[in-house]
């Protein structure tokens, strides 16, 4: 026991010491801080190299994640600290074991690149480790291990479900109360259909339009008086029902003539249908002036002719 006890001091003295060095400016090294360790615990390897930078590079040392039995659970990053043209790398490595017995902790080696010269390589020193066991007292009895056991409940260990239940019926109920009540039967009112428009109110807006289109403004007074003309039979046909769109203007006038609510404005037909013969026709043209006057006329027919709405007075009721 004692002989174990001077081989792991003088391993732990070694370990300490472990650093090869093949220059002043470079050299690699590794300690460790525990030299046994129970199964499952960690121990700390630290590792360190330096190289001046003005005449050599340095190219770190693979260290594989398991080796001999034991394995890395932490790799620390590589610390830089710098001293004029020597840098010195450091990295703090755990280390850990599951299989009781003695391994190695191997060497890394690292390779020195120098600016001129054949690479060099240098290695940490290798370190033994014991992993050991939890100690057992065999002279006590084996114990068996225990069956599930099984655990009395009461209602109180369920109460936080039931008071979540009990709030979210509440909240749902006041949810679909309150859409009941505030629901409204919605019940789709159809537009109301547009008045249907009368012959003068037809007659009127058709005469507007044509004015808008400014025909005989741009050369075209023959197209504006025929335009003109047929809205106006379009007109007697609607207002009085007589068929005037085939007939020619004097046969037009002739029934106007023969009708008692057209008779007192057939005048005013006769200039309208004389201006647009003279534009259809004729050779001389009308006048800006009878332009217009052609338009004046057609509206003064249809305003003059529209149906009077007699309202008859209403009869006081007895008393």
């Amino acid at each position: 026991m004692t002989t174990r006890i001077l081989t792991y001091h003088l391993c732990l003295l070694l370990m300490l010491a472990g650093y090869t060095a093949i220059a002043q400016d470079e050299k690699v090294g590794a300690r460790i801080d525990a030299a046994q360790i129970m199964v499952g615990d960690h121990a700390r390897l630290f590792v360190e190299a330096q190289h001046n930078t003005a005449t050599s590079k340095l190219q770190w040392a693979a260290i594989p994640d398991t080796f001999n039995g034991l394995e890395i659970v932490e790799k620390g990053k590589i610390d830089t600290i710098k001293k004029g043209n020597l840098t010195t790398y450091k990295q703090r490595l755990l280390i850990t074991g599951f299989d009781s017995g003695m391994h190695t902790v191997p060497p890394f080696t690292f390779t020195i690149l120098p600016a001129n010269g054949t690479p060099q390589t240098l290695q940490t020193d290798s370190f033994p480790m014991l992993v050991q066991t939890v100690a057992v007292d065999t002279t006590q009895p084996f114990k068996g291990i225990k069956g599930i056991m099984q655990v009395q409940s009461t209602w109180l260990d369920y109460i936080g479900y039931i008071i979540g239940a009990i709030i979210l019926i509440v909240l749902v109920t006041v949810v679909v109360v309150y859409f009941i009540r505030n629901k409204k039967t919605h019940i789709p009112v159809a537009a109301p259909a547009p008045p249907k428009e009368t012959p003068n109110e037809k007659a009127l807006r058709l005469l507007a339009e044509l004015e808008q289109q400014q025909l005989w403004q741009n050369n075209q007074p023959k197209e504006y008086h025929t335009q003109l003309v047929d809205t106006l039979r379009l007109y007697i046909e609607e207002r009085f029902g007589v068929n005037v769109m085939e007939l020619t203007s004097d046969e037009i006038l002739h029934k106007v003539a023969l009708h008692k609510e057209m008779t007192a404005h057939r005048m005013l037909l006769s200039n309208i249908f004389y201006i647009a013969d003279l534009a259809k026709f004729a050779k001389a043209q009308p006048t800006p002036q009878e332009h217009l006057s052609a338009m004046d006329y057609a509206k003064e027919f249809v305003l003059a002719t529209k149906p009077v709405v007699v309202v008859e007075p209403q009869t006081p009721a007895a008393s």
